[in-house]
């Protein structure tokens, strides 16, 4: 069966011209290979309206007229209202998928991420305030690590393969990823926290990434919630080698990933990688103050995020309620 198609404007100038040479419309459609019914509407549709007389000319401006109806009826399921909702999110760092999650959640308002991204670019200036909101494809660089033998240098140091099988399912609070964001000349660190299932994040500025100063990091960050603290997860970088104490501080258990295997600390990685918008790579961390840090862990930690079902990890941490994942 052929599947149906506009009339091209070479077909609308050839039923102009038979109809003109007095053919009928069966023979019309015979000729284009078209239904009767198809020439039936055409002719009916775009007549032209003083002498009902069907035209070249007025057919092909009627269509034009229709088709950019369509496009602006579509686009303007945008209203002032809401294209204002859409920007006040957006400047609260939200991505336009998550602000079309949040939007579907909250206002029962169907808008798709694609919508929204028409919506910012459409307009230069608009999408010029925007960017420092918006988060950039950069280019993807692999990680750089050390030798592969560093790992067998941490002292009792148990593999993830050790870790609970719960902990990998994600339906619990209190199963924590951490690691470190590097500042320029490596001279400055971020030490981040993150718990797996709900995505609460801390983070602490420190001055130098020895051993010592980063368990200290650890500590101070999750003893306020260390009734929240089951099992922490590093990778095999020399500052984690004061796991034991961190684990005897919290009385918490410690698993460290296979060395090269980032995806398997997937979480404490992407939000790495939301700090970075805040924290470009080569920013000097000693010239952040701790309020500036402080913002960008709450931002994180009263954002929507889809993964769970467009919960804040403030409300997932603080309810102890884990959506399923």
């Amino acid at each position: 069966m052929r599947q149906y198609q506009h009339l091209t404007k070479e077909e609308r100038f050839y039923i102009w011209q038979s109809l003109r040479e007095g053919k009928t419309q069966k023979q019309v459609a015979t000729a284009l290979g078209r239904h009767p019914s198809t020439i039936c509407r055409e002719i009916k549709r775009n007549k032209y309206p003083q002498c009902h007389i069907y035209t070249y000319h007025w057919a092909m401006q009627r269509w034009r007229f229709r088709k950019e109806q369509a496009r602006r009826k579509k686009y303007r399921k945008l209203n002032p209202h809401l294209e204002g909702m859409i920007l006040q999110l957006v400047q609260q760092y939200l991505s336009p998928e998550q602000v079309s999650g949040y939007l579907k959640k909250h206002h029962s308002v169907s808008l798709s991420h694609e919508t929204i991204y028409r919506f910012i670019y459409s307009d230069p200036e608009r999408h010029n305030a925007l960017k420092p909101y918006l988060r950039h494809g950069l280019k993807h660089r692999r990680k750089r690590y050390g030798s592969g033998a560093r790992a067998s240098r941490i002292p009792e140091r148990i593999s993830i393969t050790e870790r609970p099988q719960i902990v990998e399912r994600k339906h619990r609070l209190g199963d924590w990823e951490c690691d470190t964001v590097i500042g320029k000349d490596r001279k400055s660190v971020l030490v981040t926290v993150v718990d797996r299932a709900s995505l609460f994040t801390c983070c602490s500025r420190v001055y130098s990434r020895t051993a010592q100063v980063v368990a200290s990091a650890i500590i101070r960050l999750l003893l306020p919630y260390k009734h929240k603290v089951k099992t922490l997860t590093f990778d095999n970088g020399s500052e984690f080698n004061q796991h034991s104490r961190i684990a005897k501080t919290l009385d918490a258990k410690t698993y460290f990933a296979h060395p090269y295997s980032s995806w398997e600390r997937g979480i404490n990685e992407n939000t790495n990688g939301l700090l970075r918008q805040f924290f470009p790579k080569r920013t000097d961390f000693t010239q952040c103050s701790w309020k500036q840090v402080k913002n960008a862990v709450d931002n994180l930690n009263n954002r929507p995020r889809k993964t769970r079902d467009y919960l804040t990890p403030n409300q997932i941490f603080k309810n102890e309620f884990v959506p399923l994942i």
